[in-house]
């Protein structure tokens, strides 16, 4: 009489069939994760910039004194109205110390450009951006994207009085600062 022995253990199918599944989730774990690192960069830069544009706003109405900000396709600065010399300067604080985008970035501001400025002398850059002592603000949109992808849209925007909100990909309510 043969006894019917049963072994454990896994056939060669089970084996492979547990590889492509395997393979296939750390094919997809690379996919998403290679635009990850852009991604987060871009979002820390624009909060960042956000965070930094807050509390220019605070520190024009504490400090009674017109604080403004010069974006550029290549970074941003913050500089500081004079009323002695009746021009605009660079911002001497080092938390507001100019700051460049990475090379990737795509920053593009829509500003309202009718507004009432104050006067700078020639060859002086008046900033697109001014956070008056009112506790107003130049209405403005900054949208950012990673260049070579529209889809991942991150916006700054003020309507003049209201602070500023921040708006990330896939968010659909903002969020208000002030």
């Amino acid at each position: 009489m043969q006894a019917n022995r049963r072994t454990s253990g896994f056939t060669l199918i089970e084996i492979l069939v547990v590889m492509v599944i395997v393979g296939l989730l750390a094919a997809i774990a690379v996919v998403n994760l290679g635009g990850g690192q852009e991604r987060r960069q871009l979002e820390n830069t624009v909060r960042e910039l956000y965070l930094l544009m807050q509390t220019a706003s605070e520190q024009a109405v504490v400090n009674n004194q017109e604080l403004g900000l010069l974006v550029t396709d290549k970074g941003y600065r913050f500089v500081v109205y004079s009323d002695k010399e009746d021009n605009w300067a660079a911002q001497g604080e080092r938390l507001f110390s100019p700051r460049s985008w990475p090379d990737w970035v795509v920053a593009t501001a829509i500003i309202d450009n009718n507004l009432p400025r104050l006067a700078s002398g020639e060859g002086v850059a008046r900033p697109d951006i001014v956070f008056f002592s009112s506790g107003e603000i130049t209405p403005f949109e900054l949208d950012f994207t990673i260049k070579d992808r529209d889809s991942e849209l991150l916006k700054i925007e003020a309507r003049g009085f209201g602070g500023l909100d921040m708006t990330l990909p896939g968010d659909n309510s903002d969020e208000a600062g002030s």
